[in-house]
């Protein structure tokens, strides 16, 4: 085996968009999509040129290329992070307890998609060097928080080969859970309502009846059909939430503005009434899942909010044949609709010996909990008895 070589930069700009996309979605570079949308060079650097992550953000880019000799054959979205936030799997906990103790937690090491809770993969690889780019990108983060005297190195949102291949490499693995919609060969809506309890299956026929009637019309656009205009309408619906939700949005107007380059991946279902367009919701289309990301309003209407994100991605996963919908972080509401209880991995290597067997008992324990929770989530799904998969 040749011996492997890590090099970290400090900017996207740095790397060839070819380069970067050779690890990031190879099974893209002969046509079609890629696997995950958010570990292409388009929206790493969409992040980057938009100030939305670098200087003052506290995500600080050092993008990670693993050689073998000089041939190229892994990336990470590897960042040095001054804080937790935008990151949905959470440490503050962690980060309190070593710091009462009179450690140190930031900076640290950080492999992920910035403010987008998506399972993908994280340590990126060529075709045929999946193994040993995985391993090799794990020794980096090692050696580079020893080197640099850091707390910990995490990997959140990544696939579950990836979580079985980091414990193999003294990385704690965490469970943590979201909402999903698996497709079960559907050919149209109706198709899913009939695996439904009855009284679940009215619930939503109402629920969408009471939404349509909200007195305008539903778009849904992609590719081509999105327009600035469509964007600019959108960054008013992202600030209205992110006030909400988080006192300050973390994407900055930029993003939208130079949104149009990343149109092929975009899935947009907007509300208009009166000329105006009023509500909508961001997906994100991946190769096997649509990614539920962003939704707001400047008017409210009943049911309006289930409508463009929950049942129109449902109808669209099954009009493009995916396999799942992903719909976010959080939302217990989103199990009546039938987005089901699911795994979620991430790796965490910690520094310190004595915080590290903390850590792992309190992950053990999170563990039992999440999978007992998957299975009592499970026994609540709107789904008739006779076809849960539990």
């Amino acid at each position: 085996m040749e011996p492997l070589a890590a090099q970290v930069f400090s900017s996207y700009s740095e790397i060839s968009e070819a380069d970067w996309d050779s690890c990031a979605c190879p099974e893209a570079q002969s046509g079609g999509r890629p696997l995950d949308p958010f570990t292409t060079y388009r929206f790493l650097s969409a992040l980057e040129t938009s100030g939305s992550i670098g200087p003052g953000t506290g995500w600080l880019p050092r993008p990670l290329l693993l050689r073998a000799a000089d041939t190229l054959i892994g990336a990470a979205p590897l960042f040095l992070k001054q804080h937790s936030q935008g990151e949905y799997i959470f440490d503050h906990a962690w980060a309190d307890a070593l710091e009462r103790a009179g450690g140190q937690y930031y900076p640290k090491l950080q492999v992920a998609v910035p403010f987008t809770p998506a399972t993908g993969r994280r340590l990126l690889a060529r075709r045929r060097h999946e193994i040993e780019a995985r391993a090799g990108i794990l020794a980096a983060l090692h050696a580079m928080t020893e080197e640099a005297q850091l707390s910990s190195a995490h990997v959140t949102f990544c696939t579950a080969d990836e979580a079985s291949a980091g414990a193999t490499q003294d990385f704690l693995h965490r469970l943590t859970i979201q909402y999903h919609w698996q497709n079960r060969g559907y050919a149209q809506y109706d198709d899913f309502l009939a695996d439904l309890s009855s009284r679940k299956r009215k619930a939503l026929r109402k629920e969408r009846a009471e939404a349509q009637a909200f007195g305008g019309d539903i778009v849904t656009l992609t590719g081509a059909e999105i327009a600035t205009e469509h964007w600019q309408a959108f960054w008013q619906f992202y600030q209205d939430t992110g006030a909400r939700k988080w006192g300050r949005p973390y994407l900055k107007k930029a993003f939208f503005d130079n949104a149009m380059a990343l149109n092929a991946d975009v899935l947009m279902v907007l509300a208009r009434r009166d000329g105006r367009w009023v509500a909508g919701a961001l997906n994100f289309i991946g190769r096997e899942a649509l990614f539920g990301r962003y939704w707001g309003a400047i008017e409210d209407h009943p049911s309006l909010h289930f409508e463009l994100c929950y049942h129109r991605a449902i109808d669209w996963a099954i009009a493009l044949g995916l396999p799942r919908v992903e719909a976010g972080a959080q939302g217990e509401h989103k199990l009546a609709r039938g987005y089901l209880g699911t795994e979620v991995h991430s790796l965490h290597w910690i520094a310190d010996h004595g915080f590290r067997r903390a850590v792992a008992e309190y992950l053990e324990r999170e563990r039992k909990a999440v999978l007992q929770e998957i299975d009592e989530l499970s026994a609540l799904s709107p789904f008739r008895r006779d076809q849960r998969t539990d």
